[in-house]
């Protein structure tokens, strides 16, 4: 199968920018979010909707990312 309707776009969430990309192959959307300073993979959804996938790796993500400290430089 191939995937098709590919989108990307970035968000914040908890302070963070990440990545959202999500595609379609058969009959189900597939969301990837990645944190995009280290390129790190948060977390991976699939729904029968673009906005139920999305939805779905920003609550993973967030679930994540509010236990993540963030280290002054």
């Amino acid at each position: 199968m191939k995937a098709e309707d590919y989108r990307e776009r970035r968000i914040e969430i908890e302070g963070w920018e990440v990545n959202l990309a999500t595609y379609k192959i058969g009959e189900t959307y597939h969301c990837h979010a990645g944190n995009v300073s280290p390129g790190a993979n948060i977390a991976r959804a699939h729904g029968t909707t673009r906005e139920e996938a999305e939805q779905r790796a920003v609550e993973r993500s967030r679930e994540h990312l509010s236990k993540t400290r963030v280290r002054a430089v």
